[in-house]
C-alpha cells in the first residue's frame, strides 16, 4: 500500500474529529471520519455522546447522495454487527462508496476485521494501517477494555514543587492557580469517569464534576472506591447521586473493582486522590497517564504528599514514566507523562 500525502492530511483531519468526544462515548470508542471526492471533503462525522449515532452515519449524512464514488477516511474499522443501529460497513456499501482507508482494526470480537471483510467483498477497495498508532493511542481506553478487561487510568494530581498536596493540617485550598484549575476541568471533560478513595471523599466532600465554561458533554461518572461503606448519606457525591451517575464501589481489591468498571463500560478514568487510592494503583501497575499540576510554591517535608507509601525495596522497580507533553498555566506547569 501506497499511501499518498492526502491520505495522511485526511486521516489527520479524521483524527482530529474523534478527539472531540473523548469522555462522551462510552462504552463505545470515539471514532472520526471524512468523506472525501475530488480532493474536497464533502461529509465529516464523529461519534455522538452515549456511542450513537456512530461517525460514519453522521458523515454520510452530511454528505447525502455525493458520497457516491467518494473516499471515506475512519480511524477504526467501520462495525459489521447489527446492534441497536444498522451496520456502518452496510450503510458505506449502499452508499456506494469506492474506497475506504481505516487507521486502525476494530478488536471487539463482533467486528475484527468482519466489517474490512463485508466492504471488500462489496468490491470497495480498503486500504488499513494509515496513522494505526495514533489511532490506537487515541482510543488506548477502548482497546484496553476489550483486549485486558480495564479502563485506560491517568493519575491526576496538583502539586507544590516539593510533592504536596496539602498544610500538615490537611488544608490545600488552593495549591494552584485559578487558570490551572480550569485546565483541570478540561481534563475531566476528556473521561468517562472521575474516581477518588473514600478518604478524598470524607476530607474534600468533592462534587467531581466537570465545571468547564461551555461543556454541555455528558455528566461524568464519578466513583469513590469505600469498601468500608464509609461515604456518609450527608455528602455532596450522595445527595447529588439521583442526577448525577455516582458508583460506590466495595470489592476488596483492586484488581477486582478495575474488572468491574470495564465490565460497566467504563474506558477512560481520571483518579483524582487521594494518596492511598494513588499508590494502590501504582502498586498494581494499572496507572496508564499522569496528568501532573504543579505549582510553584515549596510546603515542606511536614506536609502530605502526593503518594502513600509504595514499599519498594529496589531501584530498578521504580514505576516509570516519559514526558509526552508540558504546558504552562500562568504560574503553574502540567505535565503530561505516559507510562514507559
Amino acid at each position: 500500500m501506497t499511501v499518498s500525502g492526502a491520505d495522511l492530511e485526511f486521516m489527520n483531519a479524521a483524527l482530529s474529529l474523534a478527539a472531540r468526544n473523548l469522555g462522551d462515548t462510552w462504552p463505545n470508542p470515539s471514532v472520526g471520519c471524512v468523506i472525501v471526492k475530488d480532493g474536497v471533503v464533502i461529509g465529516r462525522g464523529w461519534t455522538q455522546g452515549g456511542g450513537r449515532p456512530h461517525a460514519e452515519t453522521e458523515a454520510l449524512a452530511r454528505a447525502g447522495g455525493s458520497a457516491r464514488g467518494a473516499t471515506v477516511y475512519v480511524t477504526l474499522e467501520p462495525c459489521s454487527h447489527h446492534g441497536k443501529t444498522p451496520p456502518c460497513a452496510e450503510a458505506l456499501i449502499a452508499a456506494g462508496v469506492t474506497r475506504v482507508v481505516i487507521a486502525a482494526t476494530d478488536t471487539d470480537p463482533r467486528v475484527s476485521g468482519k466489517g474490512i471483510a463485508l466492504l471488500k467483498a462489496a468490491g470497495i477497495a480498503v486500504d488499513e494501517g494509515v496513522q494505526k498508532a495514533a489511532a490506537q493511542a487515541l482510543n488506548a481506553g477502548f482497546f484496553l477494555k476489550i483486549g485486558q478487561k480495564r479502563p485506560l487510568f491517568c493519575l491526576k494530581t496538583a502539586t507544590t514543587l516539593d510533592g504536596r498536596i496539602a498544610l500538615a493540617n490537611g488544608k490545600s485550598q488552593w495549591i494552584t492557580s485559578e487558570t490551572a484549575r480550569r485546565a483541570a476541568h478540561a481534563l475531566r471533560a476528556r473521561y468517562d469517569a472521575i474516581l477518588v478513595g473514600s478518604g478524598t471523599a470524607l476530607a474534600d466532600d468533592p462534587m467531581l464534576t466537570c465545571r468547564l465554561e461551555g461543556y454541555s458533554g455528558r455528566p461524568k461518572v464519578r466513583v469513590v472506591l469505600d469498601r468500608r461503606g464509609r461515604l456518609p448519606k450527608t455528602s455532596k457525591l450522595a445527595t447529588t447521586a439521583k442526577d448525577i451517575p455516582t458508583w460506590v464501589l466495595t470489592q476488596a481489591s483492586i484488581e477486582e473493582a478495575v474488572a468491574d468498571l470495564a465490565e460497566r463500560g467504563l474506558t477512560r478514568v481520571l483518579i483524582e486522590g487521594g494518596a492511598g487510592a494513588a499508590a494502590a494503583f501504582l502498586k498494581a501497575g494499572f496507572i496508564d497517564e499522569v496528568a501532573w499540576f504543579r505549582s510553584s510554591s515549596i510546603i515542606g517535608g511536614d506536609g502530605q504528599g502526593a503518594l502513600a507509601p509504595l514499599g519498594l525495596t529496589d531501584m530498578g522497580a521504580l514505576p516509570g514514566f516519559a514526558r509526552q507533553q508540558t504546558l504552562v498555566f500562568g504560574p503553574d506547569t502540567l505535565d503530561i507523562l505516559r507510562r514507559a
